[in-house]
């Protein structure tokens, strides 16, 4: 058999195995469904475990290297000791080396050590597995010395140094190995958590890093809405429609965002900007919700969601938005999504985007096309990719 006719998995063979490192933050995205917009700091991570979240890191690195399987035999792990990547790793079937010192409980700083072990140690590519928080720590030490990719893990992920979701980090890995792809200066932004959970975004760049570049599996930065005057009427007539077509006893769940923020300034209800709210016959009956708090609340009722997408990246659930979990969107339905975005956010997507953590309803997802509610009696139909 040629080269040019062997497989992926039989070229693995043939080619000069890499190191790959592999930085798991275990308590990354805990804050998600139960609606604390991030787990920065014991004193946060403590609470969402008092309220019952459950980890979600561990699991989305076990999907990443369940994809990485086909060619682990081109693939040399070094991975963080622990619940930083080793545990992961060892169930997976992965050849692995352990760097750092297993921990009951781990912090930045472990990520920041780990991180600079891994550049002394000359992996081909650093991956890691967390938010927005953990690129900035791994930022700290690395810089540019060598390339990194992010398993999106966390709450708010702006940066644009992330996979669109575990599967597509690896087939960047893979591409990586197999086709030398380009690499790029990718931005790491953050948000200030305390700002974010009174319901004000102030968000930072921290500065950049090196990232293996495929526009269809790399998510780009987020981007803000500007808040010009056609802006700001287009929301309204958005709003307006919507509140309109609002039917009797059904209860809605509104994520976050100016879109769907103007829906509650029109009702004159207070609607939290980056929280998911509950409106039953036009009025808010609960203002920043979570998971459990969702599902207790729709029961056996009839109810809708009402989200609108990431501007610059187009994603409408996993993202800023967990609360919103797989287990309501079945609950719900897909029939009963209703997605909102203005004219001009709508300009900056060319599909709309999922990363609910569940593979198979993502995979729902992407057999449907979605209908966009973007101005008073104006709708357009796009895909999800």
């Amino acid at each position: 058999m040629s080269t040019e006719n062997k497989s992926q998995p039989e070229r693995a063979l043939t080619l000069q195995v890499k190191a790959i490192g592999l930085i798991v933050n275990p308590v990354a995205g805990m804050g998600g469904a139960v609606g604390l917009k991030g787990t920065d700091g014991k004193e946060i991570v403590d609470r969402a475990m008092s309220l019952g979240a459950k980890p979600v890191a561990p699991v989305r690195a076990q999907v990443f290297l369940s994809e990485l399987k086909p060619v682990k035999s081109g693939v040399r792990l070094v991975v963080g000791a622990g619940s930083m990547g080793e545990d992961e790793a060892k169930s997976s079937g992965f050849t692995y080396e352990v760097l750092g010192v297993r921990k009951k409980e781990t912090g930045a700083e472990d990520t920041v050590a780990i991180a600079k072990k891994m550049v002394d140690a000359g992996v081909a590519l650093l991956v890691f597995c967390g938010g927005d928080g953990t690129a900035r720590d791994i930022l700290r030490v690395v810089g540019r010395a060598l390339p990194m990719l992010g398993v999106p893990t966390g709450v708010k992920m702006h940066s644009a140094v992330f996979a669109v979701n575990p599967q597509a980090a690896a087939r960047v890995v893979m591409r990586f190995l197999y086709e030398a792809l380009p690499i790029r200066e990718a931005e790491v932004m953050d948000v200030d958590e305390k700002a974010f959970r009174e319901g004000r975004v102030s968000a930072e760049l921290y500065g950049y890093v090196l990232a293996p570049y495929e526009p269809h599996l790399i998510q780009a930065n987020k981007v803000a809405s500007p808040m010009t005057e056609s802006e700001l009427r287009n929301h309204a007539a958005i709003g307006v429609y919507i509140i309109e077509n609002m039917k009797p006893d059904v209860i809605y769940i509104i994520g976050p965002g100016t879109t769907t923020r103007t829906i509650g300034d029109l009702l004159d209800a207070k609607k939290s900007l980056l929280g998911v709210d509950l409106f039953y016959n036009k009025k808010i009956v609960a203002n920043d919700v979570n998971e459990k708090q969702i599902l207790e609340a729709i029961g056996g009722k009839p109810a809708q969601i009402i989200v609108t997408p990431i501007g610059g990246q187009g994603f409408i659930f996993g993202r800023g938005n967990q609360q919103i979990s797989p287990e309501v969107i079945r609950r719900v339905g897909l029939d009963n999504i209703i997605v909102v975005a203005t004219e001009g956010k709508l300009r900056s997507l060319k599909s709309l985007r999922v990363d609910t953590g569940d593979p198979n309803l993502d995979a729902a997802f992407l057999e449907r096309k979605m209908k966009v509610v973007a101005d008073y009696q104006t709708k357009y139909v796009i895909r999800v990719e």
